[in-house]
């Protein structure tokens, strides 16, 4: 008797993806393509602030992707 509801304890609680922390990574990838932005518009090119934004741009996109596409609409 208990393990059935300890069963349908545990499909509930799998069934809720989100986490708090989505939002936490979610606002630093559009900190990071602010960032990403501002440094293409600059005078003075900083290439290796190019480069590595667009890195961190890419892999933060990813992550939101896998996060948002696979996780919470998953």
């Amino acid at each position: 008797m208990f393990f059935l509801a300890e069963e349908a304890a545990q499909a509930a609680a799998s069934t809720s993806t989100f986490d708090p922390f989505d939002i936490v990574m979610v606002l630093f990838t559009i900190i990071v393509l602010i960032g990403l932005v501002r440094v293409l518009k600059a005078r003075n090119k900083n290439y290796f602030a190019i480069g590595f934004a667009l890195v961190a741009a890419a892999v933060f996109l990813f992550s939101d992707y896998v996060m948002v596409f696979e996780g919470w609409l998953g």
